[in-house]
């Protein structure tokens, strides 16, 4: 009797622990709509090259890390800043912002801090011409709870597909 006791709780707990397991994978769907709208009011920004929506996005004490040489810029203003002379040289348009299948992470327990991984993708042309060109990265952030929406305390981007260099000039 208490083997196959034994062996019943055995499998409940063999039967249980992928359930426990896939659910701690598995993001608040309520909380993952909320920060999909927040990507989207990035990928707006982008697209309108519109640096100051974009910097409005972020907290005032934000930090962005981003592409090759690019960061750590600290603070709303460097940021936004930072955008504001990238869009006198490139338009951008086509921005799209994907969060992976398990994000948003919360952290802790309060529900005001998260964070997220994902792919971006968009067009850039120089507005010196040439061509349009596509590029696309990763990207990881820290959101926190802004009244009832969301702001981006720290972002880290990378660039995953940037032509080289000898491809740009040629």
């Amino acid at each position: 009797m208490k083997i196959r006791l034994l062996t019943l709780i055995g499998l409940a707990i063999g039967f249980a622990l992928p359930t426990f397991a896939q659910q701690t994978n598995t993001p608040d769907p309520q909380l993952r709509q909320q920060i999909v709208a927040l990507l989207q009011k990035f990928c707006n920004a982008w697209d309108n090259n519109d640096a100051a929506a974009l910097a409005a996005l972020y907290t005032k004490d934000a930090v962005f890390c981003g592409g090759e040489g690019s960061g750590p810029h600290y603070g709303r203003e460097a940021i936004e800043k930072h955008f504001a002379e990238g869009m006198k040289q490139f338009h951008f348009s086509n921005h799209i912002a994907t969060p992976d299948q398990y994000s948003p992470h919360a952290i802790g327990t309060a529900g005001n801090e998260v964070w997220a991984l994902g792919e971006w993708s968009m067009t850039i042309q120089s507005k010196n011409g040439g061509s349009p060109m596509q590029i696309k990265g990763n990207w990881g952030d820290i959101f926190v709870r802004d009244g009832d929406g969301w702001k981006a305390r720290m972002v880290v981007s990378n660039n995953a597909a940037l032509p080289p260099e000898s491809a740009k000039t040629k």
